[in-house]
C-alpha cells in the first residue's frame, strides 16, 4: 500500500506546537508504520490557508489520487486538508472515484471501511448543521437588535457610537486618520505609499495594528480598518 503524507500550517499557526509542519509529519510517519504503508513523501503547504484547495501542495496531492499513484492519504487533523465542509465532502468523493482511503490521526478515522466512512459523513452532516445553526441563531440575534432600534454591524472608521447607543459621533483620533489618507491620496499617492506613510507617523488600525495598503483602500471606499 502507497501512502502520500499531507500537512499544511497558515502564517499565523506555523509556530504553535502540536500544529507545527514537523509535529504533523511525526504523526503522519507514525501513522504510516501503524498501517503498514508505504510512505512515498510527505507534501507540504506551508504559510497557506485552508479556506480554499488552491494550494501548491494541494494541487499535487489531488494530482497523485487522479493518477492512482497512492492508495492512501494521510493526515494529522481533518482542518489540516481543509476547514470547508463543501470542500471536504468533494475531496471525499473524489478520493472514494480513485479508490483512495483517508487516515487522520487526531480523528482516528479510516475511510477505506465502510465504519470509517460512515463516522465521517456523520461528522460532516453534523459540521454543516452547527454552521446553519449558527448562521441561523446570528440573524435572529441581528433582527431582534434591529427591532430594538440596537445598531448592528462594525461602525465605519472615523465614527464612534454615540451615547445613546444607536447614533454615531465623529471620533477625531480616527478622523485624523481619514484626513491625512484622503491628502494623501489627493496628491497622488498609492494605497502601499499611504500606508507606510501611516505606519512612519506611528499611526495604527483601530484594532492596534500596522497599516496594510487593503486597509488604506478600504478607507477610500468608507470601510473599517
Amino acid at each position: 500500500m502507497k501512502a502520500i503524507g499531507y500537512v499544511r500550517v497558515s502564517t499565523e499557526k506555523q509556530a504553535d506546537f502540536g500544529v507545527s509542519l514537523e509535529a504533523q509529519s511525526e504523526k503522519v510517519r507514525a501513522m504510516a508504520v501503524v498501517q503498514g504503508a508505504e510512505l512515498a513523501e510527505v507534501i507540504i503547504d506551508a504559510g497557506e490557508s485552508a479556506k480554499s484547495l488552491n494550494r501548491p501542495g494541494m494541487t499535487r496531492l489531488l494530482s497523485l489520487v487522479d493518477t492512482g499513484a497512492v492508495d492512501t492519504v494521510i493526515i494529522a487533523k481533518l482542518d489540516r486538508l481543509t476547514r470547508s465542509v463543501k470542500d471536504l465532502a468533494e475531496l471525499l468523493e473524489r478520493f472514494t472515484r480513485r479508490g483512495v482511503s483517508l487516515v487522520s490521526v487526531a480523528e482516528s478515522l479510516d475511510t477505506g471501511s465502510a465504519a470509517g466512512r460512515l463516522v465521517l459523513n456523520i461528522m460532516v452532516s453534523v459540521s454543516q448543521w452547527e454552521r446553519e445553526a449558527i448562521g441561523e441563531r446570528t440573524r435572529t440575534a441581528m433582527s431582534f437588535k434591529k427591532s430594538q432600534g440596537e445598531r448592528v454591524g462594525e461602525l465605519p472608521f472615523g465614527y464612534k457610537l454615540a451615547a445613546d447607543g444607536v447614533h454615531l459621533e465623529a471620533d477625531p483620533q480616527e478622523q485624523e486618520i481619514v484626513a491625512r489618507i484622503r491628502a494623501l491620496s489627493q496628491d497622488g499617492l498609492s494605497t502601499r505609499r499611504i500606508a507606510d506613510d501611516l505606519n512612519g507617523c506611528g499611526y495604527r488600525t483601530r484594532r492596534g495594528g500596522c497599516w496594510r495598503f487593503q486597509y488604506v483602500a478600504g478607507i477610500l471606499k468608507g470601510a473599517t480598518a
